[in-house]
């Protein structure tokens, strides 16, 4: 039976998080409506990528992707555990760093969607990174009813350490609205950046 996933009005990166989501599930058979020419491109991408035979068409406003799982897909029932992480020396150990509360320029409402966008693509990954420190204006990312606050928690859950700067907390204010992780500090954040084998910083 065909599954029909409507990720129409969904910001980037949803349509292919939801898309992905029922491959994993081993649905073979899919009918995925989207509302915009880049999520539709990606959606493709994806799907081909995961070895499904792709037609897409247009009604009105929405593109419907159907896709049908070939004999070399890897659509597959898989089971998902929590990553477990070893000692350091043996793994990489992915440290990100971000000092802001948006991603990229000075365009705030661009960089708002793109830092939400991102975190959210972590959350959804099955090993995330091992630490996210915050500093300056990237502590507001972790407060309480925020969406970001949100996906941290969810990374929390697979093993992620957050480290959240309490110079900056008390500086804006908001200490006591941070929703996940530790309030740190310098030298904490330093050490487990200094320690991590590889530093992404934003």
């Amino acid at each position: 039976m065909k599954t029909e996933i409507d990720a129409r009005g969904k910001a980037c990166p949803q349509p292919v998080i939801m898309t992905k989501a029922a491959v994993e599930k081993g649905e073979k058979e899919l009918s995925v409506l989207v509302d915009n020419d880049v999520a539709a491109s990606n959606v493709q991408r994806f799907l081909t990528k995961e070895g499904f035979s792709v037609s897409p068409h247009r009604e009105g406003d929405t593109i419907v992707i159907e896709a049908l799982a070939g004999e070399n897909t890897h659509a597959r029932p898989q089971e998902k555990s929590a990553p477990s992480y070893p000692s350091k020396g043996n793994k990489e150990e992915v440290a990100i760093f971000i000092t802001r509360n948006i991603l990229g320029g000075h365009d705030k409402e661009l960089g708002e969607v793109l830092i939400k966008g991102f975190l959210g693509t972590l959350a959804q990954m099955d090993c995330p990174p091992r630490f996210i420190a915050f500093m300056n204006e990237g502590v507001l990312l972790a407060l309480k009813g925020t969406s970001t606050c949100d996906h941290l928690l969810e990374m929390t859950e697979k093993g992620t350490t957050i480290l959240v700067c309490g110079t900056c907390t008390n500086h804006f204010g908001v200490t006591e609205q941070v929703g996940v992780g530790t309030i740190s500090n310098m030298f904490e954040i330093t050490d487990t950046l200094l320690k991590a084998t590889k530093v992404i910083s934003i």
